[in-house]
């Protein structure tokens, strides 16, 4: 691991002002990415004991990634008032303060330098996509801010600093399950056609684990396909794989260019297996493609049936909200919350984090959050010492989708 260089960070100078902070960015897209502090004689304690303790919230709520980065909100807000209601911080409340982080690097940095600078965060959870991460998450460790990935599955965004770490199991780790459902499925597929998003690092990073099982399994590569995450239009691509007549099919893209490739390989007649990425892992896509996303084979690092009570608290909470089963990204986006409050609930027994400066308490935190074991709706975690995540827990689902209720729901394949 790298060593963060050091620079000087705002600390919180009332609780008056802690409170307006985590107001103010609420659900804010106008970011300044203003890099001023506030003079150092001024600085104060991080909290109080009337005030809140503000966890930033850097997902897409705009843009083609807003599928995804919505259900990281969902999650996170579940979160929030599970662990309020339960006596937050040893007694003091966290504050979910929200940016949206759009589906870009610039969206991202400009929700990471309004969360560090203006808003004044212990740590951020965030950003949507791998590539923003790499991007945006340098920024936090300059400043020493912890960083927890709840949807960043690209080899190597651990191993940005010493101050990001992820929830979000790694894609060399979830992407090899699905392809070999696959062929439990069908033990007699032998040609396989690849596509993926070439301008998207996750896509990349992703395809290539795939393409490394898919030789490991003995099957032929008939063709890569790529695409930017930007596209509608899949029919050249489509056509020119289908006249291979592959026997399966795998994606790497996001929710809305990868959901409109299936619809649009189903129209033009493929009725073969489809193997996708996490990219497409939200019941969301539906939107996108229809009663075609019926029998899509995904990988999962989250399911509802997972029988831990912190996941039968989360299910519950969430069927009563939006009337559907969790996806993964809500999940996750719950555990990152949950490292935080209980890394900090442990860090103010050992030494009351309302006294700490903002930046003393950064660094304490990242120090707590990196050592310690968490039992969240995605099973037992823990942290490797880059930062990745230990998990035990994985899935291989099947979207079905219901042609009366139009509702999707991932089956888990035994």
């Amino acid at each position: 691991m790298k060593q963060p260089t050091t620079i000087t960070t705002a600390i919180f100078a009332t609780c008056a002002i802690l409170l307006t902070a985590c107001g103010g960015g609420t659900n804010s897209s106008s970011n300044t990415g203003t890099n001023s502090t506030p003079n150092s004689a001024t600085d104060a304690a991080a909290t109080t004991t009337s005030g809140s303790i503000p966890v930033g919230i850097a997902f897409a709520q705009t843009s083609n990634v807003a599928l995804l980065g919505q259900e990281g909100v969902a999650g996170a807000k579940i979160a929030e008032k599970y662990f309020n209601d339960k006596g937050g911080v040893n007694g003091t409340p966290i504050k979910l303060v929200l940016q949206d982080a759009g589906g870009d690097e610039a969206g991202a940095i400009n929700a990471f330098q309004s969360l560090i600078n203006k808003d004044k965060v212990v740590g951020i959870v965030g950003p949507t996509l791998s590539q923003q991460a790499f991007s945006a998450d340098p920024i936090a460790e300059r400043a020493k801010v912890p960083v927890i990935g709840a949807s960043n599955t690209a080899k190597g965004v651990p191993e940005i600093g010493d101050y990001v770490a992820r929830v979000s199991a790694p894609i060399s780790t979830v992407a090899p399950l699905s392809v070999k459902a696959a062929l439990k499925q069908n033990p007699n597929i032998k040609k396989v056609a690849v596509f993926f998003a070439q301008n998207d690092v996750y896509s990349k990073s992703e395809t290539e684990i795939f393409q490394k099982t898919i030789k490991e399994q003995g099957l032929e590569i008939v063709t890569v396909q790529k695409f930017q995450t930007s596209d509608t239009d899949f029919q050249s691509q489509a056509t020119n794989a289908l006249n291979l007549k592959p026997d399966l099919i795998v994606i790497s893209g996001l929710a809305a260019d990868g959901g409109n490739l299936v619809r649009q390989l189903r129209e033009l007649g493929y009725k073969s297996l489809i193997v996708a990425g996490n990219g497409l892992n939200t019941a969301k896509v539906f939107a996108v493609c229809q009663q075609a996303c019926d029998g899509v084979i995904i990988a999962q690092a989250y399911s509802p049936q997972q029988p831990g009570e912190v996941n039968k608290d989360f299910r519950a909470a969430y069927v009563k909200q939006f009337n559907e089963e969790p996806p993964q990204f809500s999940g996750q986006a719950f555990a990152a919350v949950q490292v935080y409050v209980e890394a900090l609930k442990a860090l103010d027994k050992k030494s009351k984090i309302s006294t700490m400066p903002l930046n003393q308490l950064r660094t304490e935190l990242n120090k707590q959050l990196l050592g310690g074991k968490y039992e969240t709706p995605l099973g037992e975690i823990a942290f490797t010492a880059v930062g990745d995540v230990i998990q035990k827990e994985f899935y291989v689902s099947k979207i079905q989708v219901d042609p009366n209720t139009k509702k999707t729901n991932f089956t888990i394949l035994k």
